[in-house]
């Protein structure tokens, strides 16, 4: 259009913009942002959405966010795209508590939200696992009177299963006149999530009765569901269903699931076949799923075999290296886990840190292992110290093998007593009610260790404690978990 000398109007930029967004080139949406403010588009305001947008949408670490952030301060006039454009940007990127302070933000300066607006703010909520604030959303949808869309009903019943309120999320579900493909698979993934296979199984069932047809996000979901609950035949038999009886072809995250579930149900030398017998190649999720699997159950050798390939393969990620010298702790070898992590700091690589988030009085709190940077942390550090008392009372013994460090006993159990998951549930003792719900974040797996102590937890303080690790939810109440097993 340039080389022809056609000039570009204010309807131009927006489809060029949108474009940019969709090939997600920092660079190339950084050059049309130049001829935006070249021709004298700069100032308007559906000109300056789409920069806000495609900004949201480029690559580039998080160069593209901040440049969003940028042109979204300088707009003269914004509008409720505007806010939703960049609330929705930040949950893109996982930021999702700037995503939270920037709605708060909007509803000060007046600006009334649409449901595109709410189902960026109800990711957000899923995102930091804040229940209250979900809620307090979904009660400001109703007192708004904001039109309750079926993506707007999927995106809380979605927030109400990962915020753990799988029984809210199932009656959202239920009293939905419309329902799409998301709605369902949205039910059948929170209950899996929760370890509650055999209703999702339901679900699905019903789902199929009812004549909707399932798609490969459906199927993950169930798979999923039989992996957490120890489906294993069901889950096999669904597998095979997928290309029989729906002509859907597996993808790698299907046969991840089935990987995961063999490896969960114990058997992983019939895992480590499925896996050479996939006619498509493992990523390096499943090798990782399969590795996590070995030292869980005693195949040290085999994923120590495994877990070197992996590093020849990927010889930068620093994954690879934590698992490697998660198994030679596990075996005791500690000249040989110290030379990977020597290794690992000659190439700059750091173990991402456990953290755990907790929501208390609207208000976010993190922690970090071995965190001190609270106002309550002496008095936080004094509840872990009467927690290992009580629990050791109470017949406890500190998993020590997870502490990948050559050091005494002692030292190793005060090591475990900083996880993050600890500090978090020693603030919510401190700061809730006798009898108070516990509900926890965590950014990676809980620990062996963690899993157990929380058991204790529950007991010995009369407190049910839900919490939410990178794969699914655990409910710990009076000694017990609601997972089948953990490994």
């Amino acid at each position: 259009m340039l080389e022809r000398k056609k000039l570009p109007n204010k309807f131009t930029y927006p489809f060029v913009l949108k474009a940019c967004a969709g090939i997600g080139d920092l660079n190339l949406g950084k050059s049309v942002h130049g001829s935006v403010m070249k021709f004298g588009f700069g100032d308007e305001v559906n000109v300056q959405n789409t920069l806000v947008h495609m900004y949201c949408c480029c690559r580039g670490g998080e160069g593209g966010i901040e440049f969003a952030r940028k042109v979204f301060d300088e707009m003269y006039k914004s509008d409720s795209v505007s806010w939703s454009a960049m609330i929705g940007g930040y949950v893109r990127v996982g930021r999702s508590s700037d995503a939270i302070n920037l709605f708060r933000e909007m509803q000060i300066k007046g600006v009334c939200p649409d449901e595109i607006t709410m189902v960026s703010v109800l990711s957000a909520c899923t995102g930091l696992g804040a229940l209250e604030l979900g809620k307090w959303v979904e009660s400001y949808v109703e007192k708004e009177r904001i039109q309750k869309n079926v993506e707007l009903s999927n995106a809380l019943i979605d927030m109400f299963a990962k915020c753990g309120d799988v029984d809210k999320a199932t009656n959202l579900f239920r009293s939905l006149r419309e329902r799409n493909i998301v709605s369902w698979t949205s039910v059948i993934g929170g209950l899996a999530m929760h370890g509650r296979g055999v209703e999702a199984v339901a679900v699905f069932v019903e789902m199929l009765r009812s004549g909707v047809t399932p798609d490969d996000v459906v199927f993950i979901g169930l798979l999923s569901a039989c992996s957490h609950s120890g489906l294993v035949d069901k889950g096999k038999r669904y597998f095979d269903s997928m290309r029989k009886d729906f002509g859907i072809v597996p993808k790698i995250e299907h046969y991840g699931c089935m990987v995961d579930m063999l490896c969960r149900a114990g058997l992983v030398k019939e895992a480590l076949k499925f896996v050479q017998e996939m006619p498509i190649d493992p990523n390096p999720v499943v090798w990782r799923t399969l590795i996590n699997a070995c030292r869980a159950h005693g195949e040290l050798k085999l994923g120590e075999k495994i877990t070197r390939q992996l590093i020849r393969n990927e010889p930068m990620h620093e994954s690879n290296y934590v698992l490697l010298s998660n198994i030679y702790a596990k075996m005791s070898d500690w000249e040989k886990k110290t030379r990977i992590r020597e290794a690992m700091d000659m190439k700059g690589m750091k173990k991402i840190p456990g953290s755990t988030m907790i929501e208390l009085d609207n208000e976010i709190y993190e922690f970090v292992a071995g965190d001190k940077s609270h106002a309550q942390s002496k008095e936080i550090y004094e509840m872990v110290d009467e927690m290992g008392k009580e629990m050791k009372r109470a017949g406890y013994i500190p998993t020590t093998t997870e502490v990948l460090l050559d050091i005494d006993d002692e030292d190793k159990e005060d090591t475990l007593n900083r996880h993050s998951e600890k500090l978090a549930i020693a603030f919510a003792l401190l700061n809730t009610p006798p009898g108070t719900l516990i509900r926890i974040v965590k950014n990676l797996r809980v620990c062996d260790d963690c899993h157990s102590a929380t058991k204790f937890i529950s007991k010995i303080y009369n407190r049910e404690i839900v919490v939410r690790d990178r794969n699914r939810f655990h409910h710990f109440k009076n000694g017990l978990c609601s997972c089948r097993d953990f490994w």
